[in-house]
């Protein structure tokens, strides 16, 4: 099976190059920029790829890959902090850049294998402080921006390209296509992977680290740990145990629901576990985000500790973490949010493990995981609900009473979407309650009543993705129903920022 082999330099987005890679039906594999050069020829990639970096390379601890990887006849592409170090090393300059370049930029693209089947100016992600200002010998430009000379450039000879901007993420207009051009043209790979591969993959490897001991799967009824617990039932059998904690802080009539999917599934040996008052216990008085994710996932925790010591020795705990989780939560050392299924968890857990056999795919990913797992689609495309659920959507302290609020806020968004055929369009959709308040009037009367925010999302992977044009007629409808079916609302907000700069959630 050919493989691109991808060198990971510490970037956001390096994940998610392995995921475009693998969307083209070629294998990817991610390792560190420490790999050897016996460790890349054993391999033995069709390609590989650089990946970008918060660090410059001119600095003296700046990670850098073995310069004979340039030397082995196999295409390289070189990606933001990977096209400067590929400069530099091979004797060009780097420097850092009077003018940075950050968000949708217009690109020149010149002819050249990479561009093949483009047009020649292309909207593309920059995010960089440094720019190579002068080439390497062999070096050709093949791209540039107004403020960017060099934003593209090759060695035809030695199959070498790198790019200044990230034709991985989606807010690259034909992102896909330069990856795919460069796999499939310039590496000759054949398209032969499948998630279905995975899928055995997965299976085997957990049959292998699990063995006949048990297992607790710690399942909130969405897509991502719904398909972990079917990896493991199908890899361990009945060592599985599956546990749904309510928390209180679900959407409405949401714990009925999971229960009615999973509860009479023998196979899974569905538990559920009824915590409300010890999470909301836990959460009265605080308002900071990151205090509550972290409550939140110890209390996980602990209610998994308790539940396993009555099924007697469990050695493992499942957890549906997806990479868009790890990167929020942070990566050498760079914390956007820490997730409470991530950087939310305690110091010390009463588990000889805990697997998330997840955590390198995106969302699509385990969609398309779902489905050849055989999980029926109304699950698979279920809407994404955060394990700390309305925990984040409420802003500031939480109380039973806001929590009601915005649960009958929330369905009534809900409701109308599915009404208007969006929640097929929308990726993501919820309600926020702010902590601001603001004078309305209601009849003859004053009101003094909580400001709610709405917000909805188009994105594939979950690391960019841009809000949703809904229709006015629409909005004006879910918004005089809130007003007015809603207690304590008196004024409503829709959310127009895209990701980045800002999250998807607010909290």
């Amino acid at each position: 099976m050919d493989t691109i082999l991808i060198i990971d330099f510490g970037g956001q987005y390096n994940q998610l190059i392995a995921r475009r890679v693998r969307e083209n039906n070629v294998y990817s594999l991610v390792k560190p920029y420490t790999i050897t050069l016996d460790e890349v020829k054993k391999i033995n990639p069709k390609g590989i790829i650089l990946t970008g970096g918060p660090n410059s390379v001119y600095q003296n601890d700046a990670p850098k890959c073995d310069k004979e990887i340039f030397n082995l006849g196999i295409p390289v592409l070189g990606i933001c902090y990977g096209m400067q170090l590929m400069s530099y090393m091979l004797g060009g300059e780097v420097l850092n850049a009077s003018v940075k370049e950050f968000g949708e930029i217009l690109v020149d693209l010149e002819a050249n294998p990479l561009f093949e089947n483009l047009e020649k100016q292309n909207i593309c992600l920059m995010s960089h402080s440094d720019y190579v200002n002068k080439l390497p010998e062999g070096f050709k430009k093949i791209a540039s921006t107004k403020n960017c000379l060099y934003a593209g450039i090759a060695n035809l000879d030695k199959n070498l390209y790198g790019v200044q901007f990230h034709p991985e993420v989606t807010l690259t207009n034909n992102g896909n296509k330069i990856i795919d051009n460069f796999i499939t043209l310039i590496c000759k790979c054949s398209k032969t992977w499948k998630m279905d591969y995975f899928m055995e993959q997965k299976i085997k490897e957990l049959k292998n680290k699990i063995g006949n001991k048990k297992v607790l799967c710690a399942l909130s009824g969405g897509v991502d740990s719904s398909v972990a617990a079917m990896l493991l039932s199908k890899a361990v059998g009945s060592n599985l145990t599956c546990i749904f904690v309510d928390h209180g802080l679900l959407r409405k009539n949401e714990a009925l629901e999971v229960e009615e999917v999973f509860g009479n599934r023998g196979d899974l040996n569905f538990i559920k576990v009824d915590a409300k008052n010890l999470f909301l216990e836990k959460l009265k008085g605080v308002s900071d985000p990151e205090t509550k994710r972290k409550i939140i996932g110890e209390e996980f925790i602990r209610v998994f500790e308790k539940e396993a010591k009555k099924l007697g020795t469990v050695d493992y705990l499942v957890q549906g973490t997806i990479y868009p989780d790890v990167i929020e939560s942070g990566t050498k050392g760079k914390v956007i949010k820490s997730h409470h299924n991530v950087g939310g968890l305690p110091d010390h857990v009463d588990f000889k493990e805990i697997i998330e056999p997840l955590r390198d795919l995106f969302k699509d990913e385990v969609r398309l995981l779902g489905l050849s797992l055989g999980l029926k689609e109304n699950l698979v495309y279920r809407q994404p609900f955060p394990g700390p659920g309305l925990a984040i959507r409420i802003i500031g302290d939480i109380t039973e009473e806001k929590i009601k609020i915005l649960q009958d806020a929330d369905y009534i968004l809900r409701e109308e979407f599915r009404k208007n055929g969006l929640d097929k369009v929308a990726n993501q959709y919820f309600a926020v309650l702010t902590n601001i308040k603001s004078v309305g009037v209601m009849g003859d009367f004053r009101t003094y009543d909580y400001l709610l925010a709405l917000r909805a999302v188009e994105t594939t992977d979950f690391m960019t993705a841009k809000f949703l044009k809904i229709p006015y007629d629409v909005l004006e409808t879910i918004s005089k129903r809130i007003v007015n079916e809603v207690p304590f609302i008196n004024r409503i907000v829709y959310d127009i920022t895209s990701k980045p700069p800002a999250t998807i959630e607010w909290e």
